[in-house]
C-alpha cells in the first residue's frame, strides 16, 4: 500500500510541476517592478499569486525554471525600461519591439543579461547612447535597435567579443561617428545582415566586408559617407544587397562589381559617382533592382544589361547618359516593372522594343530628346499604370491620346512640354466607357495648346489633379468640373481663359469635404518628389503629393469673387492673381479656414482687407499687391506677420508696416493739410512672371528624403510636369 501510494503521488508531483517549482523569486519581482514601472493596453495583468512561467510573454527553462523568454512585440508598452529588467539574467530572448518605450537603456544593460541571444528594441522612442558593456556577448545572434532615436558613438567595446552575431540593425536612429568595422571583424564567419542606414555616421566605408563569408546583405543609406566603395567588396561571394544611397560616396563604380554575382539589389543612387555603367553588368545574372539614380554617370547603358533577365527595376534618373533609345533592345527583359530612364541626355524615338516588356507598370523618359510619336500598339501594356515623357519632343497628341486609350489601368498621364501648339483633341472617342476610367492625374502643361477645356474631361471620374497650366485655352471655365467627384487639385493658370470665376467650382465635393478624406492619388509606382531648386528634393509617395489647390491665376477672369467661396472648407491654396477681378475682397474667404496660399494680387479689388481674414492662421503666403483697395490693414494675427510687399500697389491701404500710417480725423483736424504725410506714389506693376523651379519626377527611394516642399514656389507651379518631367 505504501509503494502505491508513492508511486501516485510521485506521478501526480510529475503531472503539476510547477506546484512545487515556481519561477524564481528574483526573476518574478525583478518583472513585476518592470511592468510597474511602465503603461500597458490592455494590462498585462501579472501577478505575484500566479507562476511567472504562466505569464503573458514569458517562458522559463524546464530546469531551473528561470525566466528565459520575454516576447511581447506590439502590446502597447508605454514607459523608460526599468532597471530591474537587467536581474532577469538569464535571458536568452528578449523582443519589446514596436511600443512606446522611452529614455535610455539602463547603465551596464549589456553586462548583466550576458546570456542574451535575440535583443529586439526595434520601433519605439528609446534615446540616449549605447549603456557599458565588459562582459561576454558571445552568444549574441540578433540585435535590432532600429526606429529610436539613440545617438553618440558606437564605441569599439560594444559587442567587441559576439563571435556568433549574424544580423546587427541600429537604422533610423542618430549615430555618429564611423561605422564600426569590429562587428563584422569580429564575426566574419557568421554575419549575414548589416543596417547603419539613416544614422549621421561619416568617413568611409570600412575594409573587410569581403572577408565575411555568409554576408547577403550591407545597408548604410542615408549618412554622410565619405570616398569610394571599399575595393575588397568585390570580393564578397555571398552579398545579395549593397544599399548605400543618399551619402557622399565618390569615384567609379568599378568594373568589378561584376564578380559579385549573387547581388539582387544595387542601390548606389544620389552620391557622386562618375565614370561609365560598368559595360559588365550583365554578369549579374540575379540582379532584380538596379538604383544608379542622381549621380554623375556618363556614357550610354551598356548592351549587357539585356542579360540581367531578372531584371525589375532600373533606375538611372538624373544623371549624364546619352545614347539613341531606338537602338536599345528591352525585349529580353520580360520581367522588368520599373524603367527611369529621365532626366539624362538619351535620344531617339520611343523604344518600339519596350512594348515587349508585358510587365511594365512605370515608365519615364522625361526631360530627354525624345521625338516623334508613341506607338499605337503601346495598349498591349496592359499593366502599365504610369506614363511621364515631358519635356521632350513629341508629336501629335490627338492619335497619342487614341493609342493610351487602350492601357486600362492608367492612373497618371505626364506629357508637359510635348505638341507645342497643336490643338487640344475634343474628339469624344478619346473618352469611352473603359478608356481612362482609372486616371487620376492629367498634366499637359507648358504646351502651348489651343482651343478650349475639352468636355471630355467630364468623363474621368476618379481624375484628382489636372494641369493644363501655361497653354493658350480660350473661352470660360465650364461649370462641370463640379461632377468630377475626387478632383482636388486644378491648375489653369496663363491661359487664355476669359468670363467669371464660376460658382459651380465652389462645389468641388473634393474640397468642400463632402466627399470625406480623398485628398490624395493612389500610392504611385514611382514615387513623386518636389525640386524647388536643384539643391533641394522632398519625396512622396503618392499620398498628398500636392495640396489642394485651384490655380487661375494669369488669365482674363473678370467679375466679383463669389461668396461662395466659402464653401472650400479643404482647400489650401487660392491664386487668383493676375486677372481683372473686380469688387470687394468677400468676407467668406475666411471661412476657408485650412488656407495656406491665398494671391489675390494684380486685380482691380476695391474696398477694405476683411478683418476676418485675421482668422486664417494656416496663411504662410499671403498678397493683395497691385489692387485697389482702401483703409487700414487688419493689425493682427496672421496678416501682422505678411511682408510690405503683400500689400504694395494700393495707395489707398494705410499701416505702419507700408510708412503711411493711417490718421484719425481729430489728427488730420490737429495736424492741419500743409502737415498731412503726402500720399506714396504707386509704384506700377512689373511685368515679371514669376517661373518656379517646381518639378515633380520618379523615382526608387531609398529610404532617403530628396528636397522641400516650398510653399513661397505654388504661385502657379508652372515647372510641374514639365522642365522636370
Amino acid at each position: 500500500m505504501t509503494v502505491v501510494l508513492t508511486i501516485i503521488i510521485s506521478l501526480t508531483l510529475s503531472c503539476f510541476p510547477s506546484a512545487i517549482h515556481a519561477c524564481d523569486e528574483v526573476d518574478a519581482n525583478s518583472l513585476l517592478s518592470f511592468a510597474s514601472s511602465m503603461s500597458s493596453s490592455p494590462s498585462l495583468n501579472w501577478s505575484n499569486s500566479i507562476d511567472c512561467c504562466l505569464w503573458e510573454g514569458i517562458t522559463c527553462n524546464s530546469d531551473l525554471n528561470r525566466v528565459t523568454r520575454l516576447w511581447l512585440p506590439s502590446r502597447g508598452l508605454h514607459g523608460p525600461v526599468a532597471p530591474s529588467l537587467a536581474n532577469v539574467n538569464h535571458l536568452t530572448h528578449l523582443n519589446l519591439s514596436r511600443n512606446s518605450l522611452f529614455g535610455s537603456l539602463p547603465s551596464g544593460f549589456f553586462s548583466s543579461l550576458n546570456n542574451l541571444q535575440i535583443i529586439d528594441f526595434s520601433y519605439n522612442d528609446l534615446s540616449g547612447k549605447l549603456p557599458s558593456s565588459s562582459s561576454s556577448s558571445s552568444h549574441l545572434e540578433n540585435v535590432n535597435l532600429s526606429r529610436n532615436r539613440m545617438g553618440g558613438d558606437i564605441p569599439s567595446w560594444f559587442l567587441k567579443d559576439a563571435w556568433n552575431l549574424t544580423s546587427f540593425s541600429v537604422s533610423s536612429n542618430q549615430f555618429t561617428g564611423v561605422i564600426p568595422s569590429h562587428l563584422w571583424i569580429n564575426s566574419s564567419r557568421s554575419i549575414q545582415f548589416l543596417d547603419f542606414s539613416v544614422n549621421y555616421f561619416r568617413g568611409e566605408i570600412p575594409q573587410g566586408l569581403g572577408s565575411c563569408l555568409n554576408l547577403k546583405v550591407f545597408r548604410a543609406g542615408s549618412n554622410s559617407l565619405t570616398g569610394s566603395l571599399p575595393r575588397d567588396l568585390y570580393k564578397s561571394a555571398s552579398i545579395e544587397e549593397l544599399s548605400v544611397p543618399q551619402n557622399q560616396l565618390s569615384g567609379p563604380i568599378g568594373e568589378a562589381i561584376a564578380n559579385v554575382t549573387n547581388l539582387r539589389i544595387v542601390d548606389l543612387s544620389v552620391n557622386g559617382f562618375t565614370g561609365p555603367i560598368p559595360a559588365e553588368t550583365g554578369k549579374l545574372y540575379n540582379l532584380q533592382q538596379l538604383c544608379l539614380q542622381n549621380n554623375r554617370l556618363s556614357g550610354s547603358l551598356p548592351s549587357s544589361l539585356m542579360d540581367c533577365t531578372n531584371l525589375i527595376l532600373l533606375n538611372v534618373r538624373s544623371n549624364s547618359l546619352l545614347g539613341d533609345l531606338s537602338n536599345f533592345n528591352f525585349s529580353n527583359l520580360v520581367r522588368l516593372g520599373v524603367l527611369d530612364l529621365g532626366y539624362n541626355d538619351f535620344s531617339g524615338n520611343f523604344p518600339q522594343s519596350l512594348l515587349s516588356c508585358k510587365s511594365l507598370t512605370a515608365i519615364r523618359l522625361s526631360a530627354n530628346r525624345i521625338a516623334g510619336h508613341i506607338p499605337p500598339k503601346i495598349s498591349q501594356l496592359q499593366s502599365l499604370s504610369f506614363m511621364a515623357i515631358s519635356g521632350s519632343n513629341l508629336l501629335n497628341i490627338a492619335a497619342t491620346f487614341t493609342s493610351l486609350r487602350g492601357c486600362r489601368n492608367l492612373t497618371a498621364i505626364i506629357l508637359s512640354q510635348n505638341f507645342i501648339g497643336e490643338s487640344m483633341p475634343e474628339i469624344d472617342m478619346t473618352v469611352d466607357s473603359r478608356g481612362f476610367q482609372n486616371l487620376e492625374l492629367l498634366a499637359l502643361g507648358r504646351c502651348q495648346l489651343q482651343g478650349q477645356i475639352p468636355a471630355w474631361l467630364a468623363k474621368l471620374g476618379n481624375l484628382r489633379v489636372l494641369d493644363l497650366s501655361q497653354n493658350r485655352l480660350t473661352g470660360q471655365i465650364p461649370p462641370w468640373f463640379s461632377s468630377l467627384p475626387y478632383l482636388f487639385y486644378i491648375d489653369l493658370s496663363s491661359n487664355l481663359l476669359s468670363g467669371p470665376f464660376p460658382k459651380q467650382l465652389t462645389l468641388l465635393p473634393a474640397l468642400s469635404g463632402e466627399a470625406g478624406n480623398i485628398l490624395s492619388l493612389s500610392p504611385l509606382v514611382l514615387p513623386i518628389f518636389v525640386m524647388p531648386d536643384k539643391s533641394t528634393m522632398r519625396l512622396f509617395n503618392g499620398r498628398r503629393v500636392l495640396p489642394p489647390a485651384i490655380y487661375l491665376d494669369s488669365n482674363g477672369l473678370s467679375g466679383s469673387i463669389p461668396v461662395e467661396i466659402g464653401r472650400l472648407k479643404c482647400l489650401n491654396v487660392l491664386s487668383l492673381s493676375r486677372n481683372n477681378f473686380s469688387g470687394s475682397i468677400p468676407d467668406e474667404i475666411a471661412q476657408v479656414t485650412n488656407l495656406e496660399r491665398l494671391d489675390l494680387s494684380s486685380n482691380s479689388l476695391t474696398g477694405k482687407i476683411p478683418a476676418s481674414l485675421i482668422g486664417l492662421h494656416f496663411l504662410s503666403y499671403f498678397s493683395v499687391a497691385f489692387n485697389d483697395l482702401d483703409g487700414e490693414i487688419p493689425f493682427r494675427g496672421q496678416l501682422d506677420t505678411f511682408p510690405s510687399a503683400s500689400f504694395e500697389g494700393n495707395p489707398k491701404l494705410c499701416s505702419s508696416i507700408l510708412q503711411h500710417p493711417c490718421f484719425t480725423q481729430e489728427e488730420n483736424d490737429a495736424t492741419g493739410p500743409e502737415h498731412a504725410p503726402e500720399p506714396e506714389v504707386a509704384p506700377e506693376p512689373e511685368d515679371i512672371i514669376v517661373g518656379l523651379a517646381a518639378g515633380i519626377s520618379f523615382g526608387f527611394i531609398i529610404g532617403s528624403t530628396y528636397g522641400f516642399f516650398y510653399m513661397d514656389n505654388f504661385r502657379r507651379f508652372i515647372a510641374w510636369f514639365t522642365k522636370f518631367f
